[in-house]
This record gives C-alpha cells, structure tokens and sequence, in this order.
C-alpha cells in the first residue's frame, strides 16, 4: 500500500525528510498516516526516526531549518520548514508507566516504537516515497474494518496511561463503523479501570471530552462511556439521553462541544472539564435559555445567532417544533436593531428614569416581533 498525497510534496515537508533520510530511518506516522489512507485531511505532520534529539536539531539546523526543542526530553524537536511545522520524534519504548506518563528510552526499531502505541490504528508508518508499514500487522487490517483496537493487552495498555479509556471512546466515535459497536475487550477494560481517571488531570480529560463530542455523532460513544461508568466518573450526573437527538437535530450545523454538554448535563461540569470562564459562562447560557420564556427572535436578538440557534437545538430534543421557521426567526432576531436611543429620549429624561422608559420601549418593540418603527415607538404613552 502506498500514500501519494500533496501533503507530502510540500517542500518544507520534503526539507525535513531529506535532511533526516541522509544518515537515519525517517517516517511518517500516526494520524497523518491514518487519516491520509481514509482521505481524511491531515493537520498535524508526525515522523518517527532513530536519530536522536540532538542528532535531529544538528541535522535541521546543517539544511537551514529551524528546529525548536519542544520535547526534547521526551524525543520530540520540531522542526519547522516552509511555513510548516513537523513534530520529529525518536523512535521510544518504554522503561517504566504510573498510569499518566512514561519513562521512555530511545530506541533504533520501529517495531519497539509501534508497540508502545495506543491502537493499532495509530500504528501505521509511511516512508518519505510513501509505502505504509504496519509492524504490529494490525492495523492496516483494522483500519479497512473501522475498528479500533488496543495494541496487545487492552488492560496493560490502559493501565500505562488512563486517559486512553477516553481516548478509545473518542477514537471510536471518528473512526470506527457506527454499526460494529466497541470494541468488547477495549471496552472491558476501559470500565475495569474507569476509577484510574482520578489520577488524570481535569485539563486532559476536559480537552479529550471535546474532542469527543465534536465528532459528527458521538452519541454511541457516550452512551457506551455511561453503561461502563466511565461518564460517571468524568462527569457525575450527565445523562446521555437526549444526545441521539441533538445529533440528528445539528447535523447541518457547526459541531459544537459546548452544546452538547448542555444536553447531557453533569454536576460542577466547569470544574469537572475545567472548561475556560467563557465556555462556561456559555454553557450556562444555553441551559438558562433552554428552559426560559424567550421566543425564538427574542433569542436572537439578545444572545446573538449563534447562541439562539444552539438554545433552539436544545429545547428541540424536548418539545416538538418547526425548526426551520424557529432558526428562521432567530437568525431575524439577531438581525435587528432597536431604532430608539438614549439620545432620542434625552435631555427629558436621564440617568435611571432614562434607562427605565428605554428598557420599555425595547420591551414593546420586540413584542410587536421587531415593527413598532422609532415614530410608533416615541409615541407610546
């Protein structure tokens, strides 16, 4: 099998090989590999070789490319050529693992460096010509399949680092076939060790949910996360049920991950995901208007189009609507625009009365649905 893809043309990318290939193996690997063979686009430019860190930073630098140590003491120098950055790493395996890192060695084998991946389809390496090779033997196999496997021993895997029990639904969800359901053995494990997520940072579990749930249906994938406990244990309280439904409703619109917690709920989700303090303040905006008495323009109109829209997605699970005419009448109400200002009003009122007569006017001009005009509207007792 063989990769010819333009990505691989580029010729920053070509820099970065040749400089490598003069006196060491070089490849490309993981997501770029595997995204490439589905006809996936490829963002992120991984390589794999047996040179050294400071073997890849003397190399770059010798053809004129910039290498920046941003892991060097874990193999990773990333060398930027052409605009385009490439994240080289040593070929490693594994010493020692507590479950959230490694202590690694480097190695000379891609076999030692395929074997301490996560999943089979995660192990796929390409040369610079692109032939593919598949050391462990799986994962070309699984790939063809849509089914994502652990490398060797689930548990033993998992064990070395917990967050792959997330990282094995979330892989799942982009990658796997809808209908072949989890993996058994993937998925035993990952409710065996559910608990070993405690000892994950709130940061990587929050960045590995969102991932998750802008997958184009993640509901499967959750709903599998609930019955093992491993939601339990991410997110206390969240329910899953209304998730099928949302992802049907927003398949023509922006995957969204922030949306989608607000439907699945949780307790304490800010801390718990450690979402930022505008995800957060977003979030709670979308469950207050989910339940408020705010039409659908009026939505529009004051929390803008993208947060009408998503509290109109949300109150769809519940409540049958015409949505279409709903996210019509949103997109009209972010349209328009209040036609008094405080400079019509002044100088006979000001300060509070001021703010008072607007917040009237305001009120009656959206409940005639946006078409009192300025005159109409002054002329209101």
């Amino acid at each position: 099998m063989k990769l010819d893809l333009p990505w691989m043309d580029h010729p920053g990318t070509r820099a970065v090989t040749a400089a490598l290939g003069k006196a060491h193996q070089v490849y490309f690997v993981g997501g770029c590999v595997r995204n490439g063979l589905l006809g996936r686009p490829v963002d992120d430019i991984d390589i794999a070789t047996d040179a050294t860190p400071d073997q890849v930073t003397a190399l770059a630098e010798g053809a004129g490319l910039k290498p920046v140590p941003t892991g060097a003491d874990h193999g990773t120098v990333t060398v930027v050529a052409g605009g385009r950055a490439h994240e080289v790493t040593t070929f490693r395996r594994d010493i020692a693992t507590d479950g959230r890192r490694a202590e690694v060695r480097f190695a000379t084998d891609m076999a030692e460096d395929a074997a301490r991946r996560d999943f089979t389809i995660n192990a796929l390496y390409a040369d610079p010509e692109g032939r593919v090779h598949d050391p462990n033997g799986q994962g070309l196999e699984d790939l063809a399949a849509r089914r994502v496997r652990f490398i060797g021993d689930a548990n033993a895997r998992v064990t070395e680092d917990y967050l792959r029990i997330l990282r094995f639904f979330r892989f799942h969800a982009w990658y796997a076939d809808p209908e072949g359901g989890l993996d058994a053995e993937g998925l035993a494990a990952a409710a065996r060790h559910a608990d070993g997520l405690a000892r994950i940072s709130r940061e990587r579990i929050g960045a590995e949910m969102k991932k998750l749930l802008v997958a184009p249906d993640p509901a499967p994938a959750v709903a599998a996360m609930a019955a093992s406990g491993v939601l339990a244990q991410v997110l206390p309280g969240a329910d899953p049920g209304l998730l099928p439904v949302l992802t049907h409703l927003d398949a023509d619109h922006p995957a969204d991950p922030i949306r989608r917690l607000a439907a699945i709920g949780g307790q304490d989700v800010a801390r718990a995901l450690r979402l930022s303090g505008a995800e957060a303040k977003r979030r709670d905006l979308l469950i207050a208007g989910w339940s408020g008495p705010a039409g659908p323009a009026e939505l529009g109109y004051r929390q803008g189009a993208e947060a009408g829209r998503d509290i109109v997605l949300l109150r769809a699970t519940q409540a049958p609507a015409d949505l279409q005419a709903a996210l019509s009448d949103v997109a009209r109400g972010a349209e328009a625009r209040f036609p008094v200002t405080a400079a019509d009003l002044m100088p006979r009122l000001a300060g509070a009365a001021l703010g008072r007569r607007l917040k009237t006017l305001e009120d009656r001009w959206i409940a005639s649905d946006f078409t009192l005009d300025k005159a109409a509207l002054l002329d209101t007792p």
